[in-house]
């Protein structure tokens, strides 16, 4: 929905239309910042609740007053160096980066032309060559809360309420460790005739091999109907998703962030999740879920049988992932400081 009388202050370029960690982080960031400062998102497929201006509009803005253009993707930051260079547009240019690695020479070179940098955890600050702000992200808890009635919410998804549901969310492939979280699963679902696991996310043409086999190996364990591929689902659905669940998994062999744990332990959804991104800072071990070594399917199986068996335990572990998140991680605590860093950016001279 555009907005053609708003004069933003800082504009969020999303130049991806299909939904991603970096999509995600807008689409939730954005009207809650918008309640503190005049910030508009642009670019395509953002759903109507998010204030947004058209992309042309953001590249024809007067030029009477600094702005702030925050991009998170190599093609945002370049695009704000043409808008400025070329188009003469006053943007100053902030860049936040979740990347746990070493940075191609192109990033550098566009790293080096911005403003400020944000980097989402220590760890990522660590891979620039260049001071930067950590500001690690938050989950919006109005959305992300609890079930009223968890029974009665399986039923209207069609899951089963008796059930024990380990969910996995994001796309489907080996980054993300869903061949791990699959062979825990054969493991351990046979002994446990309650325990499901739901995997949700697109599987995209380069991934179709990789899930199909999963899939073979789930139909020859006779384990189809409790180890499900639920494909990619609209926010709202993957929300209430989560609000079913009795425990999470996020078994990635790398992450930049990893946005999942927090959303689930936000739901009283404790989590086993590897050692990578930011999940040694988001989870307790041991108290709001666990964490075990990356690409380690026994160490995986077995923290996952744990919570499975324990089920006063798994409670006691979602209600201290919820006190958790709620004290230490919600996405207003992000929005300030982002803000903060906008009017640094703005009173520059």
């Amino acid at each position: 929905m555009a907005e053609p009388m708003v004069d933003p202050l800082v504009v969020a370029p999303n130049l991806k239309r299909r939904l991603s960690g970096v999509t995600a982080t807008v689409v939730r960031l954005i009207p809650v910042q918008a309640r503190m400062i005049a910030i508009r998102a642009t670019g395509p497929g953002l759903p109507p609740e998010v204030p947004h201006i058209p992309l042309i509009r953001a590249a024809t803005l007067p030029r009477d007053r600094w702005r702030v253009w925050h991009a998170r993707r190599n093609t945002e930051m370049a695009l704000g160096l043409i808008l400025r260079r070329i188009l003469r547009r006053k943007y100053r240019l902030l860049f936040t980066s979740a990347a746990q690695r070493r940075h191609t020479g192109f990033t550098k070179w566009l790293i080096r032309r911005q403003d400020a940098l944000v980097a989402t955890s220590d760890k990522a600050a660590s891979y620039l060559d260049r001071p930067a702000t950590v500001v690690m992200h938050g989950v919006d808890t109005d959305i992300f809360r609890p079930a009223s009635d968890r029974a009665a919410l399986r039923r209207d998804l069609g899951l089963d309420p008796d059930a024990v549901l380990i969910g996995c969310f994001g796309r489907v492939r080996a980054q993300k460790g869903v061949d791990l979280l699959v062979e825990a699963g054969l493991r351990l679902l046979p002994d446990r005739p309650q325990a499901r696991i739901l995997f949700t996310g697109r599987i995209t043409p380069d991934n179709r091999a990789f899930a199909d086999d999963l899939l073979a190996r789930i139909a020859a364990a006779g384990l189809s109907d409790r180890i499900r591929f639920l494909g990619e689902l609209p926010w709202d659905q993957v929300v209430r998703h989560y609000q079913a669940l009795d425990l999470f998994a996020a078994p990635a062999r790398w992450e930049g962030f990893g946005l999942t744990p927090l959303e689930a332990m936000a739901c009283a959804v404790p989590t086993v999740a590897a050692r990578v991104g930011a999940y040694e800072t988001l989870i307790r071990d041991g108290v709001t879920g666990s964490l075990v070594p990356p690409d380690d399917a026994d160490a995986l199986t077995d923290a996952l049988r744990r919570w499975l068996d324990d089920d006063a335990g798994r409670a006691d572990a979602g209600r201290a992932a919820l006190a958790h998140v709620t004290a230490n991680h919600a996405i207003e605590t992000e929005a300030r400081a982002l803000v903060a860093l906008y009017h640094d950016l703005l009173a520059r001279p």
